[in-house]
């Protein structure tokens, strides 16, 4: 059981703030510091590949606005120009107008042959950026400011693909050793300076910057794993921007300083079907009326989350607008049915979820036994389909920032994460359709008509949607609160 943070002893609390101290002193040049205020930013998560971009750590060069991609996302998900001003497609080709006057951090230009070097070093990567599993892709300069990217088949999402930022482009000298090296090597408003390991690392205005001079001179990051050291940096004001604060310090913080913001992530209840009570859609459609999700938001996230109505939150605000009511099949009765739901230790509030979904299937007159692991130990079981239902949090957009990867493997009848063990040609039909339709509002149209095939089935039941609490010291301005989790300091953020 979670302890409230009002109930945490002084000494916790006190230990948690020693932890900080030192922690976030300038560490940037003296020149850049003497301009005004830099930022200080408590991250939760430590470099896992020594920032390479080729690696989740890509995306807090992104945060830091100090690496850039070919194309960026808006609120949609459609594409944007970035470092491409312009793109167009001819069958399994597009070609990118590249932006001129871009120079890297080192003082060196931004080129056609800039662009291959970096998108062929992540295309041959080994392991490959999770955006392109699956993904066989070329690039090819054509002229100075003009790239080709080639994939192996018809793609109507190449543009989404390039705006992830594990395809930024960076400077010649990032390649020549071992590991790619991002420092001095971005185009971004900040040049990333120095790296302390997996303690902290500095950033410098650049003041070359194509896009115009950031309001800020420099940006200072510290690495707090410690939920309640980060909110503690907070409430001290030793931190101006502070990542993932826990729920349960939310509460004891100035509710002014904290932003909630929604997640494309959704904590679901997939149901067996393939075999067990949940082969029975009248049994699924019980089990589906059972649940209370409302009550779990209350009570488990202390309203700090989205009851859901579909798979897709208010983290994609556009899935609400086109969707309409699914059919379901009559709900029978349970009779004292036995089903076991798995869930895992590693997201604490998932033990909590399925304490409450026992008590409310149970009420609902079946016999619910609970098997809860750590993560590890139990995704091949669940995998296996050795689960009447399993509880699972879910990101429901991957790089691309498109959902139709997640909604194919989940419930695909040959996805590779089909805890449902679904095979219903019905959804096989929407869930092509979708993946075949250019990306727009055609295609929007098709993920939420995809998503209602799956809801029909009752193959997983969305209970609620995650949101991320951010702090932003009283003097902040302008921070992003970015569901993507691909901006945080921007070139408009400053300290006042």
């Amino acid at each position: 059981m979670r302890v409230p943070a009002r109930l945490l002893p002084l000494t916790a609390v006190t230990a948690a703030s020693a932890l900080l101290t030192g922690c976030f002193s300038s560490a940037g040049s003296d020149e850049a510091a003497a301009e005004g205020k830099r930022i200080r930013v408590a991250h939760m998560l430590p470099p896992r590949s020594g920032l390479s971009p080729l690696s989740d750590d890509a995306f807090k060069l992104s945060r830091w606005s100090t690496a850039e991609t070919l194309v960026k996302l808006d609120k949609e998900g459609d594409a944007e120009p970035a470092l491409a001003t312009k793109w167009q497609q001819a069958g399994r080709t597009w070609t990118f107008e590249i932006r001129d006057g871009v120079t890297f951090h080192d003082g060196t230009k931004l080129d056609a042959d800039a662009v291959v070097r970096s998108l062929t070093k992540a295309a041959t990567a080994a392991p490959k950026p999770r955006i392109l599993d699956g993904v066989e892709l070329t690039a090819k300069a054509e002229d100075p400011d003009t790239v080709t990217v080639t994939t192996g088949t018809e793609d109507p999402l190449v543009p989404q693909r390039l705006s992830s930022p594990q395809l930024s482009i960076l400077a010649a000298k990032a390649y020549r050793g071992k590991t790619v090296d991002p420092v001095g090597a971005g185009t971004g408003p900040f040049e990333l300076v120095k790296v302390n390991g997996t303690s902290s690392a500095a950033l410098d205005r650049y003041d070359a910057y194509w896009g115009g001079k950031a309001k800020a001179p420099g940006i200072d990051v510290t690495f707090v794993p410690d939920g309640t050291a980060r909110a503690a940096a907070l409430r001290t004001g030793e931190a101006d921007i502070v990542e993932a604060i826990p729920v349960s310090q939310a509460a004891v913080l100035d509710q002014d300083l904290i932003t909630e913001v929604p997640m494309p992530r959704t904590n679901t209840l997939y149901l067996n079907t393939e075999k067990g009570a949940f082969k029975d859609a009248s049994l699924r459609a019980a089990a589906r009326e059972a649940i209370d999700a409302k009550s779990i938001v209350e009570g488990v996230y202390e309203g700090r989350a989205d009851v859901a109505k579909g798979l897709l939150g208010p983290a994609l605000p556009w899935a609400a607008k086109l969707r309409t009511p699914v059919k379901h099949t009559k709900a029978g009765k349970p009779n004292g049915t036995t089903i076991t739901i798995g869930t895992f230790t590693d997201r604490a509030e998932l033990p909590e979820v399925a304490a409450t979904l026992q008590q409310q299937l149970q009420k609902a007159g079946f016999k619910v036994k609970l098997d809860v692991r750590e993560y590890a130990n139990i995704e091949s079981d669940a995998l296996a389909g050795k689960f009447d239902a399993f509880i699972l949090s879910r990101a429901t957009v991957l790089d691309s920032g498109d959902p139709v990867a997640y909604l194919y493997s989940d419930f695909a009848s040959d996805g590779s994460f089909n805890l449902s063990q679904l095979a219903a040609p019905s959804v096989d039909a929407e869930l092509k359709k979708a993946g075949e339709t250019r990306a727009g509002d055609a295609r929007r149209k098709a993920v939420i008509e995809a998503e209602a095939a799956v809801l029909a089935q009752d193959a997983a039941v969305p209970m609620l949607h995650e949101r991320v609490i951010q702090g932003d010291g009283a003097g902040v301005v302008d921070a992003a609160h970015d569901p993507r989790e691909r901006e945080l300091v921007t070139i408009d953020t400053y300290i006042k």
